[in-house]
């Protein structure tokens, strides 16, 4: 297989990645299945069976997945339970576990290639089942035989030469962090709208594209800023922007509260639809355990008091 075809093929499968980034705040499963397109021919960019993946018109491994287990389902491999404690916790390095047991198996083999060619790939977490965040790109930075693991790094797109990803301390912990962000924010807001069935507490809008996961209270709040369903809101992204402008409050017995600066004003349908959600009550999850922490609201509430 030639490397510059190679090459080349890697490029169409990331700017396809970047291309569904750019709309999509997270990718299904039916994302990954329809693949890229290269040259007329449409390749995959996943195994939907397999998590270490080498596409057969490639020379060199493509990409990497880790599924989100379903509740109830068996976890196969310590990398699923492990991998977001791992990215939150680590300064340098995920570890990936091999395919079985066999070292010489050729998906372990796909990765060892990629380990010594230092080879850039997409890996694809999954922040729930059936739900991924691709990263682009990641690379192998060991391979170990002994534990059946290989190290797992991110970095800057720009850091790779034909092909080749250079392994820059700074640039890796640097995407490290921004890896960490992302991890962070996406599998808060899967969670939170999951726990209110795809729809804002306020309104009942059940556009996901249009709909974030506030927090209460701010992450940076050491003891109850955790990204944590009860810690959460689904909002549209108009009262998402009240919310954090403490414009909106939600105080807690879960009543909405608009500013009297909102109040006073008559300016047009979006503005009355603002204020006819005053006094009425949010619409809550079905499990009691995911509805929002009264502390935190309490806490929230004052805040939005203290600007009125």
């Amino acid at each position: 297989m030639d490397v510059e075809l190679d090459t080349r093929m890697r490029a169409a499968a990331f700017e396809q990645v970047r291309l569904l980034n750019a709309t999509r705040d997270h990718l299904a499963s039916d994302d990954l299945s329809q693949g890229f397109v290269f040259e007329n021919e449409r390749i995959p960019l996943v195994n939907p069976q397999r998590g270490i993946f080498k596409p057969k018109q490639m020379r060199y491994l493509l990409s990497i997945r880790t599924v989100f287990p379903r509740p109830g389902a068996r976890i196969w491999y310590d990398d699923q339970r492990r991998v977001h404690k791992q990215v939150y916790d680590s300064s340098d390095f995920v570890d990936y576990a091999f395919m079985g047991n066999n070292p010489k198996a050729a998906d372990n083999r796909w990765l060892r290639e990629a380990c010594e060619q230092r080879i850039p790939i997409i890996y694809f977490i999954g922040i729930a089942p059936g739900r991924f965040i691709p990263f682009v790109p990641a690379y192998i930075a060991h391979w170990n035989r002994e534990t059946l693991k290989a190290s797992v790094g991110f970095g800057d797109p720009m850091e790779y030469i034909e092909g080749r990803f250079i392994d820059n301390e700074p640039a890796r912990r640097y995407a490290l962090q921004s890896v960490k962000q992302r991890l962070h924010q996406a599998s808060f807001r899967q969670a939170v709208l999951a726990a209110y069935d795809g729809r804002c507490a306020l309104t009942g809008l059940p556009e996901p594209m249009l709909l974030d996961a506030a927090h209460i209270v701010s992450d940076k709040h050491e003891m109850l800023g955790q990204p944590v369903v009860p810690n959460g809101i689904p909002l549209s992204k108009i009262h998402h922007a009240a919310f954090d402008a403490h414009l909106l409050g939600i105080d807690p017995d879960f009543r909405m509260h608009i500013s009297p600066r909102l109040m006073e004003q008559n300016d047009g349908p979006m503005l009355e639809a603002l204020k006819r959600l005053h006094n009425e009550s949010i619409r809550l999850p079905a499990r009691i355990r995911d509805r929002p922490d009264r502390e935190r609201l309490a806490m929230r509430f004052e805040e939005f008091r203290a600007r009125v």
